[in-house]
C-alpha cells in the first residue's frame, strides 16, 4: 500500500476525532454556560429549597384610627407554635406534654408531629403565659413564630363599622374591605436542614421578620361614635324596639363622623353575633316616611311651585285615582294651613299636592339627583341601593305616595347625603371614611379628598328650605328635637313597616329624624331611626327627636360650638299641661304633639288614669308627661309592677308613688335593672330596687 494514502487517512482521522472532541467540549462549555449563567438562578433556588427549610410568619396588621389618631383596632405580637416533624425526637412524649398545655387532644398532636412536612402549625396565636410554659419544656422541633393578634381597646364601639378578622384575614366591615392594605407581607423562620429536613448543627438560623400592614386612618370621631352608641343603647331600654342606628357626616365633605346600630356585636367574639354584623345605616333600606318630603319640597321649591303663604285645606285624607290616603291625623286632618304650616305639621296632603304640580318627570328626576336609588359609592361593603319606582312604573297613585316617602325604600346613607346636600347649599357629596393611608413612617400612601357628584339645587333652593327646617323644630314636629341656644333644622318622619309579602305590618312603624346643626353654619348632619319599638308612642316626634336631641347637645359641647344668645328657644315658651285622663293613646299623643311635649307611658290598658306633671301645670315645652296606662280606674292593693327601664330616678320614684310603692336606688344614670321584675304582681307598701347605670355599660 502506499504510504502517502496511509499519511492522508491517519490525518484524517486526527481530524475527525478532533473535531469530535471539539464538538464535545464545545457541547459540554454550552451545557455549563446554560446551567451556570441562563439557569443559575433556577437551580439556586432550587437548591437553596433543598439545604434549607423556612416557617411562615405572618404579618401583623395594619392599625385602624380614629380622625384624630385614636386607636380603633391595632394588632399585638403573639407566638404560633409550629412543629418541625423531622426534628421532633420523641413524638409521643412531646405530644403528652403539649396537650394539656395546648388544650388540645393529645392524639390530634401526635399526627400532626408525625406528619411528613417540613413544618405544620400546632396552634396559633397563643397566649404569652402558653408560649413561656412550652419555651420551659424546650422541646426539640417545636419553634415559635412571631404573629399579630387582632384587638379592640373599645370592645363592641364601632364594630359594625369595622368588622373583624378571621385567622388570616378580614372577613367584614372595613377589615375586609381594605384588606390588602392592612395585610402586610408574610415573613418567615431560615434554617439548614439535610436531605431528611433535620436542622444541620451549628449552623445559624435567619429569621427575615413579616412586614406590616399598612395604617387606615378614618373619618369616624371616637367621641362622636360613642355619643351616638350610648344614646342608641339608651333608646333600646326606654322603648325596647328590635333596631335602633344612626348616622352623622360633615355636610361640607361628605366624611362620616360616626355609623352605628344597636343591637351590636363584640369583634373578638363576632361568631356570637353574626344576625348584627351589617350597619344598618349603610345595608338596610325601608320606606323612609316624612324625612322623603324634603325632596319634593327641594323640587317645588326650586321649581318655583312652592309658596309658603299659599293656603291649602286638609280634611285628613285625599283621594287618587279612586284610592283614599290619609293623612296621619287620620280623619281629624289640618283644616285651612298655609303650605308652610304643612311642612311643620308634615301634612301628607299638601305633599301630593307638590308632588302632582311638579309630574312625575320632574319629581324623579329631583329623586335620582338626590342620589336616591343609587349606591352612594361609600368604601364599606354591602351597600344597599334601596328602591324607587322607575319612569313606566309611575302612575298617579305611585306618585302621591313617593311625594310624602310611602311606596319606595331608601336607606339611612341616603338620606343622610341627601339632606347634606340642602346644609351645603345645595351639593351632593360622595361619603368616605378612609381619610387617608399611611406606612409605618406615617407617611400618607393615599388621601381623600372630599368629591362633590353634582349640584342638586341652587344655593337659595337650599338656604329657603333650610328656613323652613329651622321651623320644623321651632312650631311643628320636631319641637322636641330644639337644644338650648342652637338653631336646628330638623324633619321628623313614622313610616309603616313592610312584610316579607310586601304588605303593610299592623302596629309597626319605623319612626326617625334627619337635621343638621347650626342651621346657618352646620358643623354635622345627623340621621335617627328606631325600628318597632314596643313602648311608647311610635311617633318620630315622640321618639326620633328625644333621641336627637341628647345626640345634638353632646355633640356640639363636644365641639365646643358657642350658642348663640339671640336664639328664640322653643323649651323658653311654656305650655299648659293638658288633662289626659281618660284618654286613649293616640288621643293624648295628639294632644302633646301640638304643645311640644313628650309623653312617657307606664302600666298596660287601653286608657290614662293618672298622669305627671298634673293637668294645668305650666312647664317649658320638650317636658316629658309621664302617663300610667289602665282600665279606667287608677291602681289599689296588689298591682303589676310596670317595667322601669329606661326612667331617670326623679321619672322612677313618681311612677312607684303612685302605686304605692317606695323606690330603693342603687347607682345613677337611667334604669337598667329592677327587682321585682316587669309584670310580677307587688303589694302596696313594698320596697322596689332599683339599678341605675349609663346604658353603655350594662
Amino acid at each position: 500500500m502506499d504510504s502517502s494514502v496511509t499519511l492522508s487517512a491517519v490525518r484524517r482521522r486526527i481530524a475527525i476525532f478532533f473535531f469530535l472532541i471539539a464538538a464535545a467540549v464545545a457541547l459540554l462549555i454550552g451545557r455549563l454556560a446554560w446551567l451556570q449563567i441562563v439557569r443559575s438562578e433556577e437551580l439556586y433556588a432550587a437548591a437553596w429549597e433543598q439545604w434549607n427549610r423556612s416557617v411562615p410568619a405572618r404579618s401583623p396588621r395594619g392599625s385602624i384610627y380614629d380622625r384624630a389618631g385614636r386607636i380603633l383596632a391595632g394588632s399585638i405580637t403573639v407566638d404560633t407554635v409550629t412543629a418541625i416533624p423531622p426534628q421532633v425526637q420523641e413524638p409521643r412524649h412531646t405530644a403528652a406534654l403539649l396537650a394539656p398545655i395546648l388544650e388540645m387532644p393529645e392524639d390530634e398532636l401526635l399526627e400532626r408531629l408525625t406528619m411528613e412536612r417540613s413544618s405544620i402549625y400546632l396552634k396559633r396565636k397563643v397566649s404569652p403565659e402558653t408560649s413561656q410554659k412550652i419555651r420551659e419544656l424546650e422541646l426539640p422541633g417545636i419553634v415559635f413564630t412571631p404573629e399579630g393578634k387582632r384587638y379592640y381597646p373599645n370592645g363592641t364601639l364601632a364594630s359594625q363599622l369595622l368588622g373583624f378578622v378571621g385567622m388570616d384575614e378580614g372577613l367584614a366591615g372595613l377589615e375586609s374591605y381594605y384588606e390588602k392594605y392592612l395585610q402586610g407581607k408574610e415573613g418567615y423562620l431560615l434554617f439548614p436542614s439535610d436531605n431528611l429536613g433535620r436542622q444541620i448543627p451549628h449552623e445559624v438560623k435567619r429569621f427575615v421578620p413579616p412586614k406590616e400592614g399598612l395604617d387606615l386612618h378614618l373619618t369616624i370621631d371616637e367621641t362622636i361614635q360613642y355619643i351616638i352608641e350610648r344614646e342608641l343603647a339608651r333608646a333600646m331600654i326606654e322603648f325596647q324596639p328590635k333596631q335602633a342606628l344612626a348616622i352623622a357626616a360633615d355636610p361640607n365633605t361628605g366624611a362620616i363622623l360616626a355609623a352605628a346600630a344597636k343591637p351590636d356585636y363584640d369583634p373578638l367574639n363576632y361568631e356570637a353575633g353574626s344576625k348584627h354584623w351589617p350597619l344598618a345605616p349603610v345595608t338596610n333600606s325601608f320606606e323612609p316616611g316624612s324625612t322623603f318630603k324634603l325632596a319634593t319640597l327641594c323640587a317645588a321649591v326650586e321649581e318655583g311651585l312652592y309658596n309658603e303663604n299659599e293656603h291649602f285645606f286638609c280634611s285628613g285624607s285625599v283621594n287618587v285615582a279612586g284610592r283614599t290616603i290619609n293623612c296621619w291625623t287620620v280623619g281629624r286632618g289640618h283644616g285651612s294651613i298655609s303650605y308652610r304650616e304643612a311642612v311643620e305639621s308634615s301634612c301628607n296632603p299638601a305633599f301630593i299636592k307638590l308632588g302632582e304640580r311638579l309630574g312625575k318627570e320632574k319629581l324623579f328626576s329631583y329623586i335620582r339627583a338626590f342620589g336616591y336609588g343609587q349606591r352612594s359609592g361609600l368604601d364599606y361593603p354591602g351597600e344597599n341601593e334601596g328602591l324607587i319606582f322607575q319612569p313606566a312604573q309611575v302612575g298617579p297613585v305611585e306618585l302621591a305616595t313617593s311625594s310624602f316617602g310611602q311606596g319606595i325604600s331608601v336607606t339611612p346613607l341616603q338620606q343622610l347625603m341627601a339632606v347634606s346636600a340642602i346644609a351645603n347649599g345645595g351639593r351632593l357629596m360622595k361619603p368616605y371614611v378612609v381619610e387617608k393611608i399611611c406606612n409605618l413612617e406615617g407617611e400618607a400612601v393615599y388621601e381623600r379628598q372630599p368629591e362633590v357628584v353634582r349640584q342638586v339645587v341652587s344655593k337659595a333652593t337650599a338656604a329657603k328650605v333650610t328656613w323652613l327646617m329651622e321651623n320644623v323644630t321651632l312650631h311643628g314636629t320636631a319641637m322636641n328635637a330644639a337644644v338650648e341656644g342652637y338653631s336646628i333644622a330638623a324633619k321628623t318622619g313614622t313610616a309603616q313597616k313592610v312584610g316579607p309579602g310586601g304588605n303593610y305590618i299592623p302596629g309597626e312603624y319605623i319612626v326617625s329624624l334627619v337635621g343638621f346643626v347650626p342651621a346657618k353654619e352646620p358643623q354635622f348632619v345627623l340621621y335617627v331611626a328606631v325600628d318597632g319599638a314596643t313602648r311608647g308612642v311610635q311617633w318620630g316626634s315622640q321618639i326620633g327627636a328625644p333621641i336627637a336631641k341628647r345626640i345634638f347637645a353632646d355633640i356640639l359641647n363636644y365641639l365646643q360650638v358657642p350658642p348663640l344668645k339671640s336664639q328664640t328657644l322653643p323649651e323658653a315658651q311654656p305650655v299648659e299641661v293638658p288633662d289626659l285622663s281618660g284618654l286613649d293613646l293616640e288621643g293624648a299623643a295628639a294632644e302633646l304633639e301640638t304643645a311640644g311635649l313628650m309623653l312617657r307611658l307606664v302600666g298596660e290598658g287601653q286608657y290614662i288614669v293618672n298622669q305627671t306633671p298634673k293637668a294645668k301645670a305650666v312647664v317649658p315645652r320638650q317636658t316629658q308627661i309621664i302617663v300610667y296606662l289602665g282600665e279606667g280606674e287608677a291602681p289599689t292593693g296588689e298591682v303589676s309592677m310596670p317595667d322601669l327601664r329606661g326612667f331617670t330616678m326623679k321619672d322612677a320614684g313618681e311612677v312607684l308613688t303612685w302605686l304605692g310603692l317606695y323606690l330603693q336606688a342603687e347607682g345613677s344614670g337611667v334604669a337598667v335593672e329592677q327587682e321585682p321584675a316587669a309584670g310580677d304582681p307587688v303589694e302596696s307598701g313594698e320596697a322596689v330596687k332599683v339599678i341605675f347605670d349609663a346604658p353603655m355599660e350594662r
